[in-house]
């Protein structure tokens, strides 16, 4: 017999309703015909009330395929609770690697934008010695309009200023050889 039918045959035995019955272990009328129509079952703590409202011990309500059923039940949901632990720990893991990702991308994407930025700001320079009528000047140049030359004159300075292409060094140099060389100097 199953669980439904023996609810029912107890039930009727105790001369309640299922009005009654649902009164006296907490639950409403239709939960009554549900159980007795094998559709749900009751749980431990409504099984404990109902063997006192029949006046049986659980085990005479539940007989043997009953109690099979619900132990498959309890076991069923043991299961699917370890499923869903597990499920959590994988949810757990992928947002635990992802988190560290993130830091590791950040810190990347920081040291990458520090290196860029520093390399950014290395300038590339030249540096040559000229000279004219045995008078030597030292000209360094580079970029970001790095100009500077020594013992040049204001006029000197300005002009070969004026020549440096401060984002091409190699055309700057040959610029720089042609100034001296039209003066009669040369460049070493």
């Amino acid at each position: 017999m199953n669980l439904g039918d023996k609810i029912l045959q107890l039930r009727k035995k105790n001369g309640l309703s299922q009005e009654q019955l649902g009164e006296k272990v907490d639950v409403t009328r239709q939960t009554i015909s549900n159980w007795e129509l094998g559709e749900t079952t009751p749980n431990p703590e409504q099984l404990k009330k109902m063997s006192k409202a029949f006046n049986v011990s659980v085990d005479e309500i539940l007989d043997n395929d009953s109690k099979e059923f619900l132990m498959n039940k309890i076991s069923n949901t043991e299961r699917l609770a370890g499923i869903i632990i597990k499920i959590l720990k994988v949810i757990g893991f992928v947002f635990i690697g992802y988190i560290i990702f993130m830091i590791i991308a950040v810190i990347g994407l920081g040291t990458y934008t520090v290196v860029k930025k520093d390399n950014a700001n290395v300038e590339s320079s030249a540096t040559t010695i000229c000279s004219i009528d045995n008078k030597k000047y030292q000209i360094e140049f580079g970029t970001n309009n790095y100009f500077k030359c020594n013992n040049c004159s204001k006029k000197m300075s300005d002009e070969i200023n004026e020549i440096v292409d401060f984002n091409n060094i190699d055309n700057s140099m040959i610029n720089i050889e042609n100034y001296f060389k039209n003066k009669n100097g040369t460049c070493e």
